[in-house]
C-alpha cells in the first residue's frame, strides 16, 4: 500500500551511517495494489505518508477566527457531539447487520449438513455432507476473498494495524474509504459463515473507523458525492479524532465494552488527547453499545431487554472468586499464553514473508484462502469421525445443541457440538459447559487443530479477526489446566473450569496481541465480573512480558513487515547523545516568500515531498556547495505543505508582477477544505509559459508559527515533539534561525530498537522508495 507522495525525509541524501545488515531487502508486485510490498523488517517504506495533525496557523485560519462569532463556536461543539453520536448510533447498526446475517447464514448451512449426517449415519454415506460441508465453505470463502482482493486489499484482516497506524499519524492508502467498508461487511459475513477460524469482532473496529471518517467529512470521493456539510471538520486533525471515536465504538459494539474501547483509542496510539475529546469518545461507545443492544433485543423477540450489550459476551460466571494461593498458576498460565502467542507471531511472521513475496497475484489469493477453507472444513469433519467423545445429555440446553453422531441413544458428541456452533458459541461453550463435557484428548486436538488453522488464516485476503480464534484457543486449554488441577486435587472447590477457561483464554490472546489495560478491561466489562480484574492483569502482563522477550505483537510485526514508519510512546535512552544535525535531512527543498509558478511547477513535479520551509535571504539559482551539513538555505519565515502550493495553481492564485506589494488573498480556508482529502496531481494543473513567470506571495498561506527546534536539540526532546504534538515536519535551525535541515517521522522511526534474550540492540533502518 503507498500513496505517490513522499515525505520530506525523502529529498534527502542518503544518511551517512548505515548500518551493514541493512545491505539488501525483497520486494514484490501485487497486481491489484498497484505497489512493491516490503518484506524485510530493517526496511522502512518511503512511501507512507503522515498525517498533518498539527494545525495550520496561517493569516487564513486567522481571519476565519476573527469572523466566528460565539455562535459559531457553539454551532462547531454541538456538531462536534452530534457527529460523535452518529459514529455510535451507525457502528452499532453495521455491528446488528453483521451478527444477523452471520446467524441465519450459519444456521441455515449446519441445520442442513446436521440432517444430511443424521440421515446418513445408517447408512455410512458420510462424504455426502462432507462435500456439502467444504463446498458450502468454499463458496462463501471465494465471494469474500475475491471481492476483499480484487477491490479492496486494504479490508482484508482485522484492520487493527491500519487503525493503529491512522491513530499513530501515519496515512495508509484506502483505509477510511466507504468502498473499504462496503467490501469489509460482505466480506466479514462470508469469513465467519464460510467455517474459517476468525471473529467478527475485530473487523468492527475498523468498521467503526471508516463510519467515523465517512461521517465526520460529508462526503465520499470514492462515489463522487458530497452533502456539503460538516466542512469545518476536513482536516487531518479533525478526522482523526473522530476516528478515534469510531474504533471505540467498534470495540463497545463488538464486546459491549464502552470503557474498553475508550481505553483501546488511548492504548493504540491517539497521539492527542485531553478532557473533552475523551468524554466524546465515550459517548460514542455508549451509544454504541446501547443501538446493538435496543435492535438486537426486537431481532430476538424480547423488545427492550437490553440484556446484550454486545456482539459477543463471556455469558454469566457464576465463580466470583479466587484464592491468593491461586496467584502462581495464573503466573505459570500467563508464561504458558506468552510462549504459545510467540511461537503463533513467530510462525505467522513466516508464512507472511511467504505470502508477500509469492502470492501477489488476485487468483493466487483467491485460492489459497479457498485452500484455507477447504482444509479447515475437512480438518474438523476428520476430527468429529476418529475423536468418538460421548457424553449423556444431562440438560434440555445439551439435547437442543447436541449432536448425536456416532454416539449412543442419549448421548451427543461434544466435539460435533462445538464443531457445529459459530465461533463465539463454541468459546461460550468452552466456558460454561460442563466438567465432564470434554475429554482431555478432545481439548487436545481441538487447541491444536485451532491453533495451527488459526495461524494459517491470519493474513489471508479476507475481511477477519483475531480475537475469537485467541479465545478459542486459550479457553480450551485453560479448561485442560482446570482438568490437571482437578486431577491433582479432585476435593477442592477453587477448581472451577469457567474461571481457568476464562485466564487461559486472556493469557492467549495476550500472548498474541499484547495489549494490557483495555484487555483488561474489555474481558471485564464482557464477562460482567469485576472480580477477576486482578487474575486477568496478572496473566496479560506476564503473557506480554514472556512473550516480548521473544518478538513483537502479532499487530506491531505486521506494522513493520508493511515497513511503516511508527512512533513508539517513549524515545529510547540509547538515543539521548543523538543531536538534530544528526539525525535531520539534508539538504532541504526551500521555497522563497515570494515564489515564481515556474520553479513551484519544476519543484513540485520533480520532487515527491510534503513540506517545504518558506525563507528570505536566498537564492535557488546559485550553486550551493553541501559538503558541510551546517549548510544554510536562508531565514527561517514558515512552512508550507505540498497540498497548499497544489490549491494556490490550481485556483491560479499569483500575481503577473514580481514587486506588487500587498496583494489581497483572494482565496479563503473553505477552498483548502473543499480539495481535502483527495488534491489534484500536479501532473493535471495546466500552466501555461507565460504564467510560469506570474509570482504566488507564500506568507498568507504559510504557517509562520509551525515548530521549529535548534541543532543542538536532543532526539528525546525531538521525539517527545513529535509524538505529544502530533507533528508531521520539524524545521532545524541554526543560531542565527537558517534552516539547515528537517526532520520527519521516518528520520525517527528508522532508530529500531530491539531486544532478545536480554540483548539490546539499535538498528539503524533503511529507507526504500518501495
Amino acid at each position: 500500500m503507498a500513496e505517490d507522495v513522499n515525505e520530506q525525509s525523502s529529498l534527502l541524501k542518503p544518511q551517512k551511517k548505515m548500518l551493514k545488515q541493512q545491505a539488501s531487502y525483497t520486494s514484490s508486485s501485487s497486481s491489484q495494489q498497484g505497489v512493491n510490498t516490503v518484506t524485510n523488517e530493517k526496511i522502512l517504506s518511503g512511501k507512507y505518508e503522515s498525517l498533518d495533525y498539527d494545525i495550520v496557523e496561517n493569516d487564513l485560519f486567522e481571519e476565519m477566527l476573527k469572523n466566528n462569532t460565539n455562535k459559531d463556536y457553539i454551532k462547531t461543539e454541538f456538531l462536534r457531539w452530534l457527529i460523535m453520536g452518529m459514529i455510535g448510533v451507525l457502528t452499532g447498526l453495521v455491528a446488528c447487520l453483521i451478527d444477523v446475517c452471520v446467524i441465519q447464514t450459519t444456521q441455515l448451512k449446519f441445520g442442513y449438513i446436521k440432517d444430511y449426517i443424521t440421515s446418513c449415519l445408517e447408512n455410512f454415506c458420510l462424504e455426502v455432507p462432507l462435500l456439502i460441508w467444504i463446498c458450502c465453505n468454499a463458496f462463501l470463502i471465494l465471494i469474500g476473498s475475491f471481492l476483499t482482493a480484487k477491490f479492496a486489499p486494504v479490508a482484508s484482516g482485522s484492520g487493527i494495524p491500519q487503525i493503529k497506524c491512522f491513530l499513530n499519524g501515519v496515512k495508509v492508502p484506502h483505509v477510511v474509504r466507504l468502498k473499504t467498508i462496503v467490501i469489509k461487511i460482505v466480506g466479514v459475513i462470508c469469513a465467519v459463515s464460510g467455517g474459517l477460524i476468525v471473529g467478527k469482532e475485530g473487523p468492527m473496529i475498523h468498521s467503526g473507523a471508516v463510519i467515523a471518517a465517512g461521517i465526520s467529512q460529508g462526503k465520499s470521493s470514492t462515489f463522487l458525492f458530497d452533502f456539503k456539510i460538516f466542512e469545518m471538520f476536513r482536516s487531518d486533525h479533525e478526522k482523526r479524532d473522530f476516528v478515534s471515536g469510531g474504533a471505540a465504538a467498534g470495540v463497545s459494539a463488538a464486546f459491549g465494552a464502552p470503557v474498553g474501547g475508550v481505553l483501546f483509542s488511548l492504548e493504540e496510539g491517539a497521539s492527542f488527547w485531553n478532557q473533552a475529546l475523551t468524554w466524546r469518545i465515550f459517548f460514542a461507545s455508549m451509544l454504541s453499545t446501547f443501538t446493538l443492544n435496543v435492535v438486537q433485543s426486537f431481532v430476538k423477540g424480547h423488545p427492550l431487554d437490553l440484556s446484550s450489550p454486545g456482539l459477543f459476551n463471556f455469558g454469566k460466571f457464576e465463580t466470583t472468586t479466587y484464592g491468593g494461593l491461586e496467584i502462581p498458576i495464573f503466573i505459570l498460565m500467563g508464561i504458558v499464553g506468552g510462549l504459545l502467542g510467540a511461537l503463533f507471531n513467530h510462525i505467522n511472521c513466516k508464512l507472511t514473508i511467504f505470502r508477500r513475496k509469492y502470492i501477489t497475484k488476485v487468483y493466487l489469493q483467491v485460492l489459497e484462502a479457498v485452500i484455507v477453507a477447504l482444509c479447515t472444513g475437512t480438518a474438523f469433519y476428520v476430527c468429529l469421525y476418529f475423536d468418538n467423545d460421548c457424553q449423556v445429555m444431562e440438560s434440555s440446553e445439551s439435547q437442543e445443541n447436541g449432536i448425536q453422531f456416532f454416539c449412543d441413544d442419549g448421548k451427543f458428541s461434544s466435539m460435533a457440538s462445538v464443531m457445529f456452533r459459530s465461533p463465539e458459541e463454541s468459546v461460550k461453550s468452552l466456558f460454561h459447559d460442563l466438567p465432564e463435557t470434554y475429554q482431555p484428548t478432545t481439548l487436545i486436538l481441538y487447541c491444536t487443530m485451532c491453533f495451527f488453522l488459526a495461524l494459517w488464516t491470519y493474513g489471508l485476503f479476507v475481511p477477519s479477526g483475531l480475537f475469537i480464534p485467541s479465545l478459542l484457543i486459550g479457553a480450551g486449554w485453560g479448561r485442560l489446566v482446570a482438568i490437571l488441577l482437578h486431577y491433582i486435587s479432585p476435593t477442592a472447590k477453587w477448581v472451577t473450569f469457567e474461571k481457568y477457561a476464562l485466564l487461559g483464554a486472556a493469557a492467549q490472546l495476550g500472548g498474541i496481541v499484547r495489549m494490557t489495560i483495555s484487555l483488561t478491561v474489555i474481558i471485564m466489562e464482557a464477562s460482567g465480573n469485576i472480580t477477576f480484574g486482578l487474575p486477568v492483569m496478572i496473566v496479560l502482563m506476564v503473557a506480554k512480558w514472556v512473550g516480548d522477550i521473544f518478538n513483537e505483537g502479532i499487530y506491531d510485526m505486521h506494522i513493520h513487515m508493511q515497513g511503516v514508519p511508527l512512533v513508539g510512546w517513549e524515545p529510547s535512552s540509547m538515543l539521548s547523545t543523538k543531536r538534530a544535525s544528526e539525525v535531520m535531512s539534508h539538504p532541504v527543498t526551500v521555497f522563497r516568500t515570494k515564489e515564481t509558478v515556474g520553479r513551484i511547477i519544476d519543484v513540485l513535479k520533480s520532487e515527491t515531498h510534503n513540506g517545504f520551509p518558506v525563507v528570505d535571504d536566498y537564492d535557488p539559482f546559485v550553486e550551493q556547495s553541501f559538503q558541510d551539513e551546517a549548510e544554510s538555505f536562508g531565514r527561517y519565515k514558515g512552512l508550507i505543505l505540498r497540498s497548499q502550493l497544489i490549491v494556490l495553481l490550481k485556483m491560479k492564485a499569483f500575481e503577473e508582477h514580481e514587486d506588487v506589494q500587498d496583494v489581497k488573498s483572494v482565496l479563503n480556508i473553505k477552498d483548502f477544505r473543499d480539495a481535502y482529502p483527495r488534491f489534484i496531481p500536479i501532473h493535471q494543473i495546466n500552466i501555461s509559459p507565460h504564467e510560469r513567470e506570474f509570482t504566488i506571495d507564500l506568507q498568507p498561506y504559510m504557517n509562520p508559527g509551525a515548530y521549529t527546534v535548534s541543532h543542538n536539540s536532543s532526539f528525546p526532546r525531538i521525539f517527545r515533539l513529535f509524538r505529544a504534538l502530533g507533528l508531521r515536519h520539524l524545521v532545524v535551525v541554526n543560531e542565527n534561525n537558517k534552516v539547515i535541515g528537517m526532520v520527519t517521522r521516518k528520520d525517527l522511526a528508522r532508530y529500531r530498537i530491539s531486544s532478545h534474550f536480554g540483548n539490546v540492540q539499535i538498528d539503524e533502518l533503511y529507507i526504500s522508495q518501495s
